[in-house]
C-alpha cells in the first residue's frame, strides 16, 4: 500500500507539472499528463495492464509498462539530441555571422628586445 501511495504522489506530481508546463509545449504536456493519468491507473488497478499485455502478447503487464517506458525514454533522448544538435549549428551560425561583421586586423607585433 505504502508503493501504491507513493507511486500515486509522485504520478500526481508529474501531471500537475506537466499541465503547468503544457502552454509552453502542448503536445508534451499533453503526452505527459496522459502518461500519468495511464501510471495512475495501472498503478490501481494492475491487473487491467495485465490483461492488456495479454492481448498484445506480452506476458506481465509489468513487462508492458517497462517496455513502454523504455520507447518512451529513446524518443524523449532522440528529441533533446535533435534539440542540441540544432542549438549547436545556430550558435555556430552566429559566431560566423559575428566573425564576419567585424573583422579585425592581427595587432601590430612589436619587437621587443630587453637588452636596450
Amino acid at each position: 500500500m505504502i508503493a501504491r501511495l507513493s507511486l500515486s504522489v509522485l504520478l500526481f506530481a508529474v501531471m500537475i507539472y506537466a499541465w503547468s508546463e503544457y502552454r509552453r509545449a502542448p503536445a508534451v504536456g499533453f503526452a505527459s499528463v496522459l502518461a500519468s493519468a495511464g501510471g495512475l491507473y495501472f498503478v490501481w488497478f494492475p491487473a487491467h495492464a495485465t490483461a492488456l499485455a495479454e492481448l498484445a502478447g506480452i506476458g506481465r503487464g509489468v513487462d508492458l509498462i517497462i517496455y513502454t517506458w523504455v520507447v518512451i525514454s529513446l524518443l524523449m533522448l532522440l528529441n533533446l539530441h535533435l534539440k542540441l544538435r540544432a542549438q549547436m549549428e545556430l550558435i555556430t551560425a552566429l559566431a560566423r555571422e559575428m566573425a564576419l561583421a567585424s573583422p579585425r586586423l592581427p595587432a601590430q607585433k612589436t619587437n621587443f628586445n630587453p637588452s636596450s
